[in-house]
Order: structure tokens, then sequence, then C-alpha cells
């Protein structure tokens, strides 16, 4: 997925500005000799920073999805999400905190603001469970497979188990039980079963599964994870598929999950979530330079008429880098929100 892992994560920097305007107006943050430096001089120059911007952003989604969802996210769910978190990152987990702009609890705070976002892109998504959709998903459904795998985490010993597995009288079950290292499935073997819109199986391996007929071997599958970008090697067995029925009803379970998933990791789809829950929330953008890290959400109708005023005054050279700087956070605001 091109998702980041700390998605909507932000910079040290965005932190230490939006806490500092949030002080009252005119307070002095820096005093020196002959002159000092105020909350409202800060915020000046600040608000057109990209990762400023992107902070208000989530602050608002946070505060809006929160009002209206809060009750549907436990703690118990975010502590889940949390640990599993930090398991997959292991050792290397406070260091990539501190390299986004994260304490742990900031971290759990993104995670229920995320959690609150996909909760309400779920329900969204159960609206488009429609017949057109149903057949849609149909017509690039492969059914339910059985299937063998070997995990391994060498490439070089996955090209070694390979030539075993393929040997002639070879018992495929058993070199899975000696060498996969898939907690899952290798006691049984290597056993799995799995369908297209399975998410527990890697979708290369389903695809070079699906390409196999009865008792044929993949070639080593290469599976680069996600989570901690290293690589797994898998080898994979057909042992039995089933032919497909011509009726799409036969197959209305998965395939509303099929279609559930789609919605749910759709960016566009997501955005168009996230930008109705910010309209009827009756969002209006007071300050100009945050009108452009808002518009994918919000009309500009929405925003109020004197930041639109601003805007239109802002002629300076100054003026025009920093409207660059926040259309190119924009997109990055988005890329994050959507994740």
């Amino acid at each position: 997925m091109k998702k980041k892992l700390f998605a909507g994560a932000v910079t040290l920097l965005s932190v230490v500005a939006l806490a500092a305007c949030s002080q009252a107006d005119g307070k002095d943050i820096i005093t020196m000799k002959g002159n000092t430096i105020t909350v409202n001089e800060f915020y000046d120059q600040v608000k057109s920073n990209g990762a400023a911007q992107q902070v208000l952003l989530q602050m608002t989604i946070k505060e809006v999805f929160e009002n209206k969802y809060g009750k549907k996210v436990t703690d118990k769910e975010v502590t889940e999400a949390f640990d599993k978190m930090k398991s997959a990152y292991g050792s290397a987990f406070q260091k990539v905190l501190a390299q986004n702009g994260l304490t742990e609890d900031a971290y759990k705070d993104q995670i229920r603001t995320n959690k609150l976002v996909e909760y309400a892109v779920k329900e969204a998504a159960k609206k488009e469970l429609t017949d057109e959709n149903y057949q849609a998903a149909f017509a690039n459904y492969t059914p339910e497979v059985t299937a063998q795998i070997i995990k391994l985490d060498s490439e070089d010993k996955a090209k070694e188990i390979l030539e075993q597995a393929k040997a002639e009288g070879a018992d495929f079950g058993q070199i899975a039980k000696d060498n996969s290292t898939d907690a899952a499935t290798k006691e049984k073997g290597g056993e799995v079963k799995f369908d297209s819109g399975s998410t527990d199986v890697p979708d290369a391996v389903k695809k070079a599964t699906f390409a196999l007929e009865e008792n044929g071997i993949s070639d080593v599958v290469t599976v680069r994870s996600s989570q901690n970008y290293s690589s797994s090697f898998y080898i994979v067995k057909l042992v039995k598929k089933s032919e497909k029925s011509s009726n799409w009803k036969d197959y209305k379970k998965q395939l509303k999950e099929v279609i559930l998933t789609q919605k749910q990791n759709d960016a566009s789809f997501i955005r168009s979530v996230v930008a109705k829950e910010l309209k009827d929330a009756n969002i209006k953008v007071k300050d100009a330079a945050f009108q452009n890290v808002f518009a994918q959400y919000i009309d500009s109708e929405t925003s109020d008429s004197s930041a639109s005023a601003s805007s239109s005054a802002a002629s300076s050279s100054k003026t025009s880098e920093s409207s660059s700087a926040a259309e190119s956070s924009s997109e990055e605001a988005s890329s994050s929100a959507a994740e």
C-alpha cells in the first residue's frame, strides 16, 4: 500500500507552531535586547508553512469526527492498533516516532482519529452495495482455492527450497513444516484457503496461485512488507480450485466484503466522505493562508469572505512563495488524511 504507517504524522515544528498560536494574542514568546517576538508575529510567519497547515487540517478532522463518531471507537481498539504497530517496528519504534515528531500519546491520538475516519468510511461504503457494484466485483472475483504456501526470509533459501519442492516425489507439506516461517500455516503443511477478496494472503501470492493448475507449483514470489519494507519470499502449490458459478448471487457474502474493502482503500472515496463530514459540520476557513490545504474538502465559497479579500490583497513575492508551499503541502495533507 502506498500509505505511510504514520499517516498524518506531523513535525515538531508544526506542533510547536500551533501550540504557540493558541496562547493569548500578542503575548511575547521570545524577548531579547531591543526586541521581542510575539505570538501574533510567530503565527504570521508559520501559518503558510506546509507542515503547520497539515496540523490544522488534522485538528479539524479530529474535532469533527470525534464529535460525531466518538462513541464508535474504544480505547481498547486504539491500544491494540498501537501495540501491533509497536511490535512490527520492534526496537526501531521509538526512533520512527521521533523522526515523525510524535510521542506515544500523540501517535495513539492519531490512531484514534484514523479509526474514527475509518468507521465513517465503512458506514458510507455500505451504501455502495448496489446490484451494479456487486456485478462489477463479480467480474473480477476468483472463488476460494485450497493451497499450500512456504514463506521464507531469504531469496537464496527460497530458491533452494523451490528446487526441493519441484523434485519428483517431493512432499510439499513436509517441506513447509520443516522450512516455512509462516506461523499460521507452518504446522498444517502450509495449507491455507482463500479467494480473491481475502486480505490475509498477499496479493502477489494470490495472483500466482490463481494462475496455477491443480498440483502446480509457483516460482519464488517476492512480497515487500508495507510496514517495515522488508521482503519475504513465497512458494505456493495449488491443491484445489472450484469452478466459478455464473450467478453472482452465489457469492453475495464474499462480494460484499470485496466492495467494502475496495471503498475503504479508495483514496478518492475516503476524501469524499471527509469532505461531506466537514461540510455537514459547517466548517469555514477564516484565514486565507489555510484555504489551499482545505480546498480538497471544502468549496472556496464556504470560506469566510474576509479571508478571500485577504487572499486577493496578498501580492508580495514572499506571500506568493508561501502560497506555493501551501499548495504543495495540500497534496501531502490529502494523502495523509486519506490514508
